[in-house]
């Protein structure tokens, strides 16, 4: 399989991008909730996981495998320090690519103490070696280990503490599925509404000490594409702009002045995004249009069109797919205020109806 291409740094510095970027990090851990009580949103995974943190405690056993899925920036981080806090254990955290062989493995699980939580980033990037040797360490709570060449090899079985494994990942559909079947709950991250992202957006403001009325708060919520990471970022961006040429409070005509200069409209969009619609549009009559033409049009490789421009579209409705390629719908149009077109030819007429 071909390594999938790197994103251009345009795409990578991208103001509604969940991926991290530049401060979000020393940020995310000042603003990052602490408790399921401070938790805002994907209540219906939270009371779950509470419940199932609860039953582990008093059992005094760790948690069962958690992994932990959705696009970037929805919060899986934060979820498992939160499921550690909770557990009153300790988080040992990594990155999948970061482990590359057994006994890199080895010294990870070795240090770990009883009910410790291990928390693999990226889990679906594994060394397919060092995922094979994780399954009996799942399983049994053991890890082989070879010494020796040849003639003289043997194994060694290193027993471990209980612990718990919480993997993360953006991509679920690229786990094996030797790996997928050991996770005993599966926990898929949702999208926020605008209402959860407006409390998250005021209890950040808090934490930061600026002053952010309700409907400034809203209006940073409806530009955040349902993601907690963008709506931190665009509130710290917000509050440059109203320290620097404002008062310092943030009211919504400072929230809408700072998103139109970072070209972020009222749908979340930027100008990648709009120039996507608007080649299929004006360019193609709304489609269909083939994915590598649109890559060719825009200067990005295929690979950041696909993950990281159209899963929003898609998702939010203005972006079709279809077996001759992509497609503007209404939503679209009427987002871009163009005049929608009369469908009449096979396969095409009721593309609106």
């Amino acid at each position: 399989m071909p390594k999938p291409k790197a994103p251009t740094e345009e795409a990578r510095a991208r103001p509604i991008d969940g991926a991290v970027q530049g401060d979000d990090a020393r940020y995310d851990r000042t603003l990052r909730p602490k408790t399921f009580d401070d938790y805002i949103g994907q209540t219906k995974h939270k009371e779950n996981l509470k419940v199932f943190v609860e039953a582990a405690r008093r059992r005094g056993e760790p948690l069962d495998h958690l992994l932990l899925c959705g696009p970037p920036g929805l919060g899986k981080t934060t979820l498992a320090q939160i499921l550690a806090h909770e557990m009153g254990v300790q988080l040992h955290m990594t990155n999948g690519p970061v482990v590359e062989h057994k006994g890199a493995l080895a010294g990870l699980l070795t240090k770990l103490a009883p009910n410790d939580i291990l928390f693999i980033d990226e889990v679906h990037r594994l060394n397919p070696v060092v995922e094979e040797s994780l399954y009996p360490a799942m399983e049994d709570f053991r890890i082989d280990v070879m010494t020796g060449e040849g003639a003289f090899a043997s194994a060694i079985q290193i027993q471990l503490h209980p612990f718990t494994l919480v993997g993360a990942t953006t991509r679920t559909g690229m786990l094996t599925a030797p790996l997928f079947s050991r996770f005993g709950h599966v926990v898929r991250l949702d999208f926020y509404p605008v209402e959860e992202l407006a409390k998250i957006v005021a209890r950040s403001a808090g934490l930061l000490e600026v002053r952010c009325e309700p409907d400034a708060a809203t209006e940073i919520a409806r530009r955040a594409r349902g993601t907690p990471r963008i709506a931190n970022r665009l509130l710290r961006r917000v509050r440059d702009f109203a320290e620097v040429l404002g008062t310092g409070q943030i009211d919504a005509r400072t929230a809408i002045g700072a998103c139109e200069r970072l070209e972020v409209d009222a749908a979340g969009f930027d100008e990648m995004d709009r120039r996507l619609l608007k080649i299929i549009i004006e360019d193609y009559d709304g489609g269909p249009v083939g994915v590598e033409t649109l890559a060719a049009a825009l200067g990005e490789p295929r690979d950041t069109i696909e993950d990281v421009y159209e899963p929003y579209l898609l998702q939010q409705g203005f972006l079709g797919r279809t077996p001759r390629g992509r497609i503007a719908t209404r939503k679209a149009y009427e987002h871009l205020g163009k005049k929608e077109p009369k469908r009449q030819g096979p396969g095409q007429g009721g593309l609106f109806e």
